[in-house]
This record gives C-alpha cells, structure tokens and sequence, in this order.
C-alpha cells in the first residue's frame, strides 16, 4: 500500500513512514515506531491518548498508510514513554468468514510492553462515520479493552548475568505474585502483593533459608477476568487468561502501570536474583483471553482472526466434494479458542514474546500451560511441530529453563513422558502414585518406587535425565497438601458454580472426619503426614516442586479450584498462629540433606549396580527384614514399608575436572502403615554405622545412633533418613 496522493508542494506528513519492525511500539528520543500485524485489513488508525485541557485525555487519531507484508506501521514524533495508545482497524465484516473487523472496536497492540487498565468507552457511532454502516456486533459485554503504553526500555542491571543454574541443582517454589505477600506483615503495606513486595529481603531471605533455588510465577502476563466472571462480581484470580504477551500485568505493580511497571519486574528479577533465586514464568500461549467467537473482541480477533486461531476441519461437500471455510472455533483448551501456533505471525509472536522476557526482563525459564496445544501440526500431536523445532534451535531459547505441562483438554494430548530433549514436564504420574502410597491406595510398592528414583519408565527411554520429571504433589490446580490430607472431597461452593467445577478425583484422605479439627491427636497425625509428603518430595530423584504455602500448611478449606478466588482463601497467610511449622522444619531439612549432598540429586539414572568394582550398588531397594526387594515383594499389597539406600561411595558421575565423587550413602524409610514398622539393618561390607538425619517420627529423634545388623523401629505413617557415618 501507498500513502495517500499529496495536495500541494511543501506539505509534511504528520505521521512518518516508518518501517514495519520491530512489531510494537518502539520508543526513541526522535519518534516512536509503529507496527501492526492486519493482512486482511483496509485501513489502520492509531489512537494515542493525549492530556485534554480539562485534566482528561482526549483520543487523537492518526491513519497508517504504510503497509508491507502485511504490516502497518509509520513513526510519530514527540511521543513520550508513557503514552497510551491502541488501534482501530477497518476491513471485511464476514464472521462466517473468519473476518471481523470493526473499527468501533478500541484494540489493544499485541507487542505493547506495558498496559494501563484505564477503561475505555466504546464508540459504537465510529463505524458509521468511517462509512461502515453495517452493524458489527461481536457481543462483547465488556466493552472495554486495555490501552498499551509507550516504553522507555533503559534499565540498569547492575551486572545481572543468567544463572543457568543445573536442572539437578534445582528447586521450584510454585507461587503468584500476588498471594505470596498480600498478606505478608513483614513487607511494606503498600508493597503486598506487587513485583516490588516479591523483592522484598523478608521473602527473599526466606525462600533462600527453606532451600528454594527457582520461583515459578502464576502468569504474569497482562491478562483480563472472563466476562461470565465479571458478571457475577468475581475476577480471573490466577490469570490464565492472557491478552498481552509483552507486557507485565499491571494490577501487580505498586509504582504505577505507565511503564513503571516494567521497570519494578525488573528490579524484582535483580532483587531475586542478588538472593540466589531464578525467575521462571507460567506462560499461556494456547489460548487467549478472547475466548470463543461470542467472546470480547480485545486485540487478535480485531486484526487477524482468521490467521491466529484455529477452526474445526472444513468437511467436504458431499455432493460436490468442494471444500469452505468453517468459522468453528477448534477448541483444545477448554477455553473457547486456540492459538494456532503454525500461523507464521502467531509463531512468530511466541518467539518474539519468549525472547524479550529472556533478553530484556532476565528471566530464566517458562512452564508451558496447556503445551500439548502447541505442539499441533494442523489437528495432530507432532514432536516436530514448527514450535517445538523453532525453540529447540533457537540460540536464546535452547539454553533457557522449559517445563511443558504436557496435556491440555483433549483425549489425544496427554504428553507425559513424550516430550522432546531439552523439554522436561510436570510429572502428574509422580502426584498420583505418592498420593497413593500416603493414603494406602497402591497395590505394592512398585509403582511409588519408580517415581522415587526419578521415573526411567518415562523418560529414560528418549535419552533424558532423571531431572526431565518435575515432582509435585500439589500446584495452584488442586487441594494444597493441609487441605489433601483434611478432605475427601472438594468444597467449592464459594466459586458459584454449585461445587460442579474442579476434578472428583482428588487422592486425598481426611483422616476420618472432614475438614479442619480441634481434636489433637487427629492434627498430630495430619501434620505428621503433610511431613511425609513433603519430605517424600523433597528427597525423591528429579526436581521438586513445592506450592507456595505448602510447606507451612496453607489450607484453602478444601477448595480446590480456587482460580477466582482473590482473596484470603488463596493467598499465603504468614501467621504464626495456625501455620504447621513443623511441616515447614521437615521441608527446610530435606532441602538442605539434598543440597549439601550430590547423592540426593544425581544426573545419571540409578543401574542397580555399583558404581566402583567391590563396591555397593548405587541404589538397593530393601524389605522391612532387611533383604533386597524381591518381585512377589513390589506386588505385595500389604507391604506398607520401603527402605531405599542410595551410595555415595563413590558416585557414578565424575566431578566437573573429572574428580572422583565422594559423598555419604543414605539409607531412606518410608512407611506408610497405620502400625510401626521394625526394620532390620543388615550386615554389608560398606556400611558400618550411621545416625538418624530427619525423621517424622516424633519417638526416633534426629542424632540417634543406629549399626549395621542392629534393628529400628519406624513408627506408623513415618519418614526416617539414615547417613553413614565414617567408621
């Protein structure tokens, strides 16, 4: 496209050409930069928002005329950071085509780094003004978009370099910004619940003391609550619904959302950074926040609907065998759309988004919501996907943390274990089969067994290490652990969905009464068990991860599905009072016997073999009478105790100059009977003695002393670990 004919000499055009990248907006001291992705569009406006007379903004608008590839852009001088702006874009309103355009719509620019969530009337007569008099109705009940805002991108990192810390050195603290301090006595009220309260030494200094090497934050990309959320007065508590890829959402920024929100995520980024801690961000890349086609016209549906989101496969005429569009949204999310991640332009937004959270804001990894999603070529699960094989060769991106949640809504893309190297997953097999063993629901050992060593069924076989499996027994999707050891069943009333929403299938035990309890001897036994799960967790091969919360008995009072819920039921509550610090002892402990010890968290997959000549095998699984595990033995349902030993004399793997490893070897209890367990230690040539180095059971203490050929006593529903000690 051209600009438009002149009308005189010496005439200047007040929107200069431009050119069409970056996509955005690109600030410089001389002019900003604009680009628009709208093949399909007739004509573009950006509005940007100046300051009226009377203290309000005013809408002022400027016609694009440069179009290239499909890109509109042109460069406006004197605009300053800070500015807000977006886009009105005018085209072919053919629904049934897969083309709305409607220039009375205000779109937000899908590279905008910063939001402000200033609410912006609609103008339902603009339409009829630019000479579209045809009504557009996309029954948007919002009628409300964000605004982006010109970005000043400077910022001093004051030396701040990636950490890429090992997978095996790793562990993840699953937590949202937000509900990890609003509650927080010892961060600034008006820091609670911000980028800038998250930096804050009182929880820096406590994720480092409890051994947390990673946050893994709840979407922090702009994003919107669903109108059927709105509509009842609640709001889009955990943010899987997101609308600006670029830009941090602006609700968790205390120094204001004109582009200070940008620089308090990266001072937040440094801050955690200085205390030890990377950055990984929960990203929603197969779906937006514009949902079905009834859904609110926002940002892509206004400029390239038929491109970016998937439809239903078009079926032939049987008559004709000709084949039409269907406007049929095609839904694996559950959500109402899905990103069509072959599209060039939305895969090329992917990248661009991933890239500059890397390069610009210093984050160190992203968890992949709904990843099967992705991974489509057309309809089908394909390993070879454009995606997949973007990052994977991609120089930022391959060197950077990948956690793909390996599902998403469909029959067919339940992923776990299928995952290409350097992908690794979250393990749902592991949070089945440990919720299992600690309620008494497995059929033997067997299955526990393999999660503990870190799950080869899954992932040995394609060349990956035990750390491919990302361990958890709880996430923000679910009960916490007080609540799955507390209730049966979910109570989700409070979501106004009659208690229908959230999974049935939740492996929990209440211990025999439903929800919380005065009654001491029945909390004594639920803390205990909350031990044992977290202390299971923490000492199993691969990489743990812990919910926010967890590891002092965060209860949400048996709701597990509280994604709407934006107040105390889901924030962390940092009070003494009813916190299960012993829980959190346990935890601290486990964390810190697997840090201070390489034995705890090997790369290389347990053999079974040993790893010098007349040594011990690397790993041993023993029976209660001190023999090793026998087949009839995995399959024994009655069997409710396990000893794992670990060797650490020497290790496998050599050092990083090629040393030799030496570590202490572990000897590892669990015991998941309602009677104490003797077991027996037996005599071997390795290992004489030992001392008890955690323990759940509140009659074996920490220190005691035990012998090679003696006996022990677990007690019921316990975790003992045992550490050489030189002779």
């Amino acid at each position: 496209m051209t600009p438009s004919t002149w009308t005189h000499l010496g005439q200047t055009s007040q929107v200069w050409p431009g050119r069409n990248w970056p996509l955005g907006a690109t600030w410089s001291a001389e002019s900003t930069n604009f680009a628009v992705y709208a093949p399909a569009a007739t004509e573009v406006w950006l509005c940007v928002f100046e300051e009226a007379p009377d203290g309000g903004e005013v809408e002022v608008r400027h016609q694009l005329t440069e179009q290239s590839l499909g890109i509109w852009h042109g460069a406006l001088p004197g605009v300053r950071p800070g500015t807000a702006y977006g886009y009105r874009v005018d085209g072919p309103w053919k629904p049934a085509e897969g083309l709305r355009f409607n220039p009375a719509k205000l779109l937000l620019d899908p590279y905008a780094q910063a939001t402000t969530g200033d609410l912006v009337p609609e103008q339902p007569a603009f339409a009829y003004v630019l000479g579209s008099p045809e009504v557009r109705d996309d029954h948007d009940s919002a009628g409300h978009v964000p605004r982006g805002v010109v970005v000043d991108p400077s910022f001093d990192w004051q030396g701040d370099v990636p950490m890429r810390r090992r997978w095996r050195d790793t562990v993840i603290y699953e937590a949202h910004v937000k509900g990890l301090t609003a509650l927080h006595d010892r961060v600034p009220e008006h820091l609670r619940g911000t980028y800038a309260g998250l930096a804050q030494p009182a929880v820096t200094d406590y994720l480092r003391d409890l051994g947390v090497t990673a946050v893994e934050l709840l979407p922090v990309h702009q994003f919107v609550s669903e109108p059927s959320l709105t509509e009842r007065g609640a709001t889009n508590y955990w943010g899987y619904n997101s609308i600006g890829y670029f830009a941090p959402h602006a609700a968790y920024s205390s120094s204001g959302e004109r582009g200070e929100q940008v620089t308090e995520f990266k001072e937040m980024v440094r801050a955690l950074h200085r205390a030890g801690i990377e950055v990984i961000l929960d990203v929603v890349y197969n779906h937006t926040a514009e949902a079905g086609p009834l859904g609110p016209t926002l940002s892509f549906r206004g400029l390239d609907d038929r491109g970016f989101y998937k439809r239903v496969a078009p079926v032939p005429d049987p008559k004709t065998g000709a084949v039409t569009f269907d406007d049929t949204y095609w839904d694996v999310t559950g959500c109402g759309n899905t990103v069509d991640s072959n599209n060039p332009l939305a895969l090329r937004m992917i990248l661009d988004s991933l890239r500059y959270w890397v390069t610009e804001m210093h984050v160190d990894g992203f968890r992949f919501d709904l990843m099967s999603a992705l991974t489509r070529t057309g309809y089908d699960i394909d390993m070879n996907s454009d995606l997949l094989v973007a990052i994977g060769q991609d120089p930022v991106l391959r060197h950077v943390k990948l956690i793909a949640e390996p599902w998403d809504a469909s029959m067919d893309g339940y992923l776990v274990g299928g995952m290409p190297p350097p992908w690794v997953e979250w393990n749902d097999q592991y949070r089945d089969a440990i919720r299992d063993f600690w309620r008494n629901h497995n059929h033997g050992t067997h299955a526990v067994a393999t999660r503990l060593a870190g799950s080869s069924d899954l992932y040995a076989d394609d060349g990956r290490s035990a750390y491919a499996s990302i361990n958890f027994v709880t996430a923000h999707d679910g009960f916490t652990v007080r609540d799955l050891v507390s209730y049966e069943h979910k109570h989700n009333e409070a979501n106004g969905e009659d208690n229908r929403d959230g999974t049935d299938n939740n492996r929990s035990w209440n211990h025999g009464v439903e929800g919380e309890t005065d009654d001491p001897a029945l909390l004594a036994v639920r803390r205990r068990q909350a031990a044992n799960i977290m202390a299971t967790l923490c000492l199993s091969n691969g990489v743990p991860m812990i919910t926010a919360g967890d590891e002092r008995g965060r209860t949400q009072r048996g709701n597990n599905n509280a994604y709407c819920q934006d107040n105390e039921l889901s924030y962390v509550d940092w009070r003494p009072d009813d916190a299960w610090l012993d829980v959190y002892e346990v935890t601290r402990a486990a964390l810190r016997l697997r840090r201070e010890h390489p034995a705890l968290r090997q790369r290389h997959w347990f053999e079974g073999r040993p790893t010098i000549r007349g040594g011990p095998k690397d790993l041993a699984w023993l029976h209660p009478s001190g023999r090793e595990m026998t087949p009839d033995d995995w399959h024994d349902p009655e069997l409710r105790t396990v000893g794992m030993f670990v060797s650490g004399s020497p290790l496998r793997a050599p050092g990083p100059r090629g040393e030799q490893q030496v570590d202490a070897s572990f000897m590892v209890w669990f015991g998941s009977g309602w009677l104490p367990q003797r077991v027996s230690l037996p005599e071997n040539d390795w290992v004489q003695r030992g001392e008890v180095v955690l323990s759940t059971d509140a009659r074996l203490a920490v220190g005691t002393v035990v012998e090679a050929g003696g006996e022990l006593t677990v007690g019921r529903r316990s975790v003992v670990v045992l550490r050489s000690t030189a002779p």
